[in-house]
C-alpha cells in the first residue's frame, strides 16, 4: 500500500512571526536565527532551515485526539515557508538523513505499532506498516529529540 507524508499548513504559524518576543514568550514560543545546518527541520517545508534563516520554536499539538495518545511537542517553522506536498511514496530529504520513530495508529487513535528506522529505510518501513489492516495513519518523530516530524496517510 502506498503512503503519503504530510507537512503542516503554514497558515496557523504565519501571524506568529509578527509577534514581539514577549508575545511569543506568552505562547511558549521562541524566535531563533539558525546558526547551523542541519539543526532546525521545518515542519511546513519539510526541509532544514539554512543558517541565517528565522524560525520559530513552538509547542504544537500534533495528535489532538480523544485517546491516551493525545500529544504535543516542540517544532520548528521557517519564516515564509511554503508547504511541502511530497508525492505518494516520496520521503523528503529532511527525513532521509535522520533516525525516525514511526508510530502507527488505528481507527480509535490508539497506537497499534511502532518502530525506529534509519531515514534511508523509511519508505520500506512505511510501505510495510501502512499495509497492515488495522493501520489508519502514522506519525513520524525525529527519534533523537522525540519531536513530531510529519503525519502519514494511505495514498489514494
Amino acid at each position: 500500500m502506498t503512503f503519503r507524508i504530510h507537512a503542516l499548513s503554514p497558515e496557523p504559524f504565519a501571524p506568529l512571526f509578527a509577534l514581539s518576543e514577549d508575545e511569543l514568550a506568552g505562547r511558549n514560543a521562541l524566535r531563533r536565527i539558525v546558526t547551523a545546518q542541519p539543526g532546525a527541520p521545518c515542519r511546513v517545508s519539510l526541509a532544514d532551515a539554512a543558517p541565517g534563516e528565522t524560525v520559530l520554536l513552538l509547542n504544537y499539538t500534533h495528535l489532538p485526539v480523544d485517546s491516551p495518545y493525545q500529544s504535543r511537542h516542540a517544532i520548528y517553522v521557517r519564516e515564509g515557508a511554503t508547504q511541502a506536498h511530497p508525492e505518494p511514496g516520496e520521503v523528503p530529504e529532511v527525513l532521509l538523513r535522520r533516525l525516525i520513530s514511526v508510530r502507527y495508529f488505528d481507527e480509535d487513535d490508539l497506537m497499534c505499532g511502532a518502530e525506529v528506522v534509519e531515514g534511508s529505510r523509511l519508505a520500506r518501513a512505511l510501505t510495510r506498516g501502512m499495509a497492515e489492516p488495522e493501520v489508519r495513519y502514522a506519525h513520524l518523530h525525529f527519534a533523537g529529540a522525540g519531536c513530531f516530524a510529519a503525519s502519514v496517510s494511505h495514498a489514494a
